[in-house]
């Protein structure tokens, strides 16, 4: 009964081990999916300053009879 109770033992601590490990793949896709969000971001929010801006000072003119 011993030797089964350590055997499980063994087991779970390797399964907890094993569980949050995070790898150099997990890393190394995190920073493919990564990369491009960061380069593409300031332009995103460029742009949709810009058209924001645009579409304030189109309403503002429109406004004006």
């Amino acid at each position: 009964m011993w030797d089964r109770w350590e055997e499980k033992k063994k087991k779970t601590r390797r399964a907890r081990k094993k569980k949050g490990d995070y790898t150099f793949w997990d890393g190394f896709f995190d920073l493919l999916f990564w990369v491009p969000e960061l380069l593409i971001l300031p332009l995103r929010l460029i742009f949709f300053l810009f058209r924001g801006v645009g579409k304030l000072f189109k309403d503002a003119f429109d406004f004006i009879p």
